[in-house]
């Protein structure tokens, strides 16, 4: 007796993408209808009628998410997958948040692609769809950009643990967004109508910590003149983000276990403990199972903070992300001065791509604001950068000829670097001066004055000849 072959409906408007997709799931001895638009795949929606769904976002008529809303309606019990060439933090946070099995970007590994639809099968059912109501401190996601496949799969990792009570851990280095993510968990969930506090464990002594996390009674200790309700009292009913804590001492190690244990806190110097409901979620750049095996961290709260993992990677591990994350910093940056957006140079961009980045996210972004600061016009140039990046060098003293070899000598000055770049964008612009200013952020007399010195300092250069 054969298996009863298995039915996907794919709807994709493109038809190369289409055709792949059918090719592919047909190899696999799926039977496989298509339609070219979203309109198509709703009326086909019905429960027992497919076993699976495969479906672009973006179409005319209507979109994926469309499709998507309509099998959850109708045929709850059929998966979805989403394929986009648009991946970012919010397309996946609200596929899956509505229920979609899985969120695949464009061009889309064909392996990876297999064995996605081969686990949406073995399940056959939705994802839950989250329920709660978008509200404006989700803008807060706005922060987390970039659409490199691992932070793809961070985003999917982050809506699906959203609405649990599931403590969380994310681990990552110092400025790859750590709060960002805790943040979007928090807003994502049930808890987002109650508060988020923040607490950097780094930032405070343990006694201090101690009184912070717990609250203290009147009288508890020398300056307590009156009791102070903890942190965790304060984000009862929401989510309290524990940062850094790996670097938290033994004694609050014990007592931030025990509070996991028995939901329920005890203030300095208090005699009666406080039930709360909290979502804990921590995070540390250092690496716990090797603090576990060092004895500097005690295995069953790493146990009890590690239900679920979410990894950030370090941006010189997606640099990919660099210019989105570019983009996205000079618009915040208008927007907050009440200005244009500033534009990087090409060369700018390069140098920007190039580097490490040992401080991630948060250095790349002080770096953009430091070049836009210190910009003589609209375009940030390579002189802008900060000179670790590989912008102007720092200021030192000047080298007499015959000493250190002349290599201060031989770099360009800032005026030499600002007349070739403007000899750059003129070429490209066909020598048309107007054109030309409109790129380089510049009216036209501030242009005309500009060139206007380069010949002046051609022909000084002339006549000393």
């Amino acid at each position: 007796m054969t298996a009863e072959r298995t039915r996907v409906l794919v709807a994709e408007d493109d038809r190369v993408a289409r055709d792949l997709l059918c090719e592919i799931l047909r190899g696999e001895g799926h039977d496989v209808e298509a339609v070219d638009d979203g309109a198509g795949a709703i009326e086909r929606a019905g429960a027992g009628r497919y076993d699976l769904v495969v479906s672009d976002v973006r179409m005319e008529r209507s979109s994926g998410l469309d499709v998507l809303k309509a099998f959850a309606e109708r045929a709850p019990a059929t998966p979805v997958i989403l394929i986009t060439a648009f991946g970012d933090v919010t397309g996946a946070m609200e596929a899956i948040q509505h229920g979609a099995y899985d969120y695949v970007s464009k061009p889309f590994n064909v392996e990876e692609l297999k064995l996605t639809v081969g686990r949406a099968l073995e399940r056959r059912r939705l994802v839950a769809a989250q329920k709660a109501e978008k509200s404006e401190t989700k803008t807060d996601l706005q922060d987390i950009v970039g659409k490199s496949p691992v932070m793809l799969e961070v985003y999917k990792l982050v809506a699906r643990v959203a609405g649990s009570t599931a403590t969380v851990l994310v681990q990552g280095e110092s400025g790859t967004g750590k709060e960002l993510v805790a943040r979007a968990m928090h807003t994502h969930s049930p808890r987002a109508h109650a508060a988020f506090v923040p607490v950097n464990c780094t930032a405070l002594t343990e006694s201090l910590l101690e009184s912070e996390l717990f609250g203290h009674a009147r009288g508890a200790f020398t300056g307590a003149v009156a009791a102070k309700r903890g942190l965790f009292e304060t984000a009862n009913g929401g989510t309290l983000f524990l940062d850094e804590v790996g670097d938290m001492g033994p004694k609050m190690q014990a007592q931030l276990l025990r509070t996991l244990q028995d939901g329920e806190v005890r203030p300095v110097g208090g005699t009666e403990a406080i039930r709360v409901d909290v979502r804990l979620v921590c995070a540390t750049n250092k690496d716990l199972d090797e603090e576990v095996k060092a004895g500097h961290f005690r295995e069953d709260l790493y146990f009890r903070i590690n239900v679920v993992t979410v990894r950030l990677p370090p941006l010189r591990e997606r640099r990919e992300d660099i210019p989105i994350l570019v983009a996205h910093f000079l618009n915040k940056l208008a927007h907050r001065e009440r200005r244009d957006p500033a534009t990087m140079s090409p060369e700018a961009l390069r140098l920007l791509t190039g580097y490490t980045w040992p401080g991630n996210v948060r250095e790349l972004e002080n770096a953009i604001e430091r070049a836009v600061a210190v910009a003589k016009g609209n375009v940030v140039l390579p002189s802008d950068l900060p000179p670790e990046v590989g912008g102007s060098p720092p200021a030192v003293a000047p080298v007499a000829a015959g000493e250190g070899g002349g290599l201060i000598a031989d770099r360009p000055t800032l005026a030499e670097l600002e007349r070739r770049y403007i000899q750059l964008v003129l070429t490209e612009c066909g020598n048309n001066k107007k054109k030309a200013a409109e790129k380089l952020g510049i009216d036209r007399r501030t242009l005309y004055r500009a060139l206007e010195r380069s010949d002046d300092a051609a022909a000084d250069a002339e006549d000393g000849d």
